[in-house]
């Protein structure tokens, strides 16, 4: 018998946003709305779609390469080890300004769901 506190992998691979990005979810199931874990993935010399999360706070933690986040119009310098805490609602996007794949955790309290992503560029 499998405990509840058990959610088995979805086996979900990378994949590409139209944000410009690449995601991989390790962390996102209705059984836990509290909430989700993605690993970002931003090509060199890209920068992400300025959007915004509905109700919902993200947290990036670079894991590789440096860049420019900007929140709220607020720009600021992020390299390995560094964290943005972004408010929910708050207008958000990031740029990669080295020369490798800039790659960065997202943790989102609660969870991430599509219906929260507002493309703030159209």
């Amino acid at each position: 018998m499998v405990g509840d506190f058990f959610i088995a992998t979805s086996g979900q691979a990378e994949f590409w946003t139209e944000e410009r990005c690449f995601i991989t979810e390790l962390h996102n199931d209705a059984a836990s709305p509290e909430a989700s874990l993605a690993i970002a993935r931003v090509e060199p010399g890209v920068t992400t779609q300025l959007h915004r999360l509905d109700g919902i706070c993200e947290r990036y933690i670079v894991r590789e390469g440096e860049g420019i986040v900007e929140v709220d119009g607020k720009r600021q310098h992020l390299r390995v080890g560094d964290q943005a805490v972004i408010p929910a609602g708050a207008a958000q996007r990031i740029e990669n300004i080295g020369p490798g794949q800039l790659v960065f955790y997202c943790l989102c309290t609660p969870r991430f769901v599509p219906s929260s992503y507002v493309n703030l560029e159209d």
